[in-house]
């Protein structure tokens, strides 16, 4: 299985590789390793391995595993994983296991500095189309939402860490005027709004305004449904529709994207869109992925590998997968200013957010 990697090790142990060549293999050999441990992440995040750990002390596989309700079997070949990745550390002596606080603060569900693992769950995700998006490399065309497992679920674990738990005190203080309409009451939409995280939340916030979603999965729109009214939620309401096809004029008086417009089949028809169905002195407020339009521009973005991977396998695949122009996620800060201004919005500010170095705030109005 690993014959490939064995050809690599043996070459660097043989030292018949020179200076730039077995860097180069030594970088290959972490990069195979470290993928790896990213799947033993994702499953750390996903069964609660992680919090399980938290101030728990030094434990034993069965310790871990009984603590965690799983089978002890496989937790004890994932904390193998986990110790020779140098994610959680072995008492020699004992044999037990302890995640320092120091990591912890960044793994599991509740981890104190927001949840880093949560974004391996998408090695899982994107890697389950790799055979599809071959395909697309040979014959062109793209995928559809559909062909994704639990990516809208992932979207909405990482919607909630960078968006919904900072509506209140980092997003609408971009737009502080914003906050007094929403206390008196405006109408406010959401376009691709995916599972309604973010409308719920301000709906819940602001009972004086009326809240609509629009998203084009009836999956998520009827997840959304679902929640606000479990929630008792009047002023929200979700639809779905394809963000292209969207219309009306001035009717609402703050929109906005998260993470959505980069994805669309025609974004600069979805922006002009938005601009008319806004009133005249309305606001939209666009939250989009922190990048360079230029390639050259993103090679010291520590973040730059994955946007690319992810746009690739997703972004990208599934605008053109809808007959559109494939925008990709790392579309960046010049042309999205560009679009924008084409759009009608004359008067954007963009802000980056200390919680949030993956993406950029536009905060966009026409006057």
């Amino acid at each position: 299985m690993c014959s490939n990697v064995n050809l690599m090790t043996d070459a660097i142990e043989s030292e018949s590789l020179n200076a730039e060549e077995e860097a180069f293999a030594e970088r290959l050999i972490a990069m195979v390793n470290h993928g790896m441990a990213g799947l033993m992440i994702a499953i750390g995040h996903r069964t609660g391995l992680f919090s399980a750990m938290k101030g728990g002390g030094a434990l034993s596989s069965d310790e871990l595993a009984t603590r965690a309700a799983l089978n002890e079997r496989y937790v004890r070949e994932w904390l193998g994983a986990m110790a020779t990745a140098g994610i959680v550390l072995i008492d020699r002596g004992t044999g037990k296991y302890i995640l320092p606080a120091a990591h912890g603060a960044f793994l599991g569900t509740d981890a104190a500095y927001g949840s880093m693992s949560s974004y391996f769950q998408y090695l899982s995700v994107l890697g389950s189309v790799e055979t599809r998006i071959v395909d697309c490399f040979r014959n062109g065309g793209g995928l559809s939402y559909g062909d994704y497992d639990r990516f809208h679920e992932c979207m909405a674990e990482d919607s909630y860490q960078s968006v919904v738990a900072a509506l209140e005190d980092a997003i609408l203080p971009l737009a502080p005027w914003t906050i007094g309409q929403l206390e008196a009451g405006i109408a406010v939409a959401d376009v691709g709004c995916g599972l309604g995280k973010a409308m719920i939340r301000l709906a819940e916030l602001f009972p004086n305004s009326r809240f609509t979603g629009y998203d084009l999965c009836a999956d998520t729109v009827l997840l959304a449904e679902i929640e606000a009214a479990e929630r008792g939620l009047d002023n929200v309401r979700f639809e779905r529709v394809d963000a292209t096809l969207l219309e009306g004029d001035a009717l609402f008086d703050l929109i906005f994207t998260f993470d959505a417009i980069h994805d669309q089949a025609h974004p600069a028809a979805v922006l002009g869109h938005i601009r008319r169905l806004l009133k005249p002195r309305g606001t939209y407020v666009m939250q989009e992925i922190n990048a360079a339009t230029d390639v050259a521009g993103n090679l010291d973005n520590p973040l730059a590998p994955f946007i690319y991977t992810v746009s690739c396998m997703h972004c990208m695949s599934v605008s053109l997968g809808q007959g559109g122009v494939g925008l990709g996620a790392a579309w960046g800060e010049e042309l999205a200013l560009a679009m924008l201004a084409d759009a009608g919005f004359f008067r954007v500010e963009v802000h980056q957010l200390p919680h949030d170095q993956m993406n950029s705030y536009f905060i966009c109005r026409p006057d």
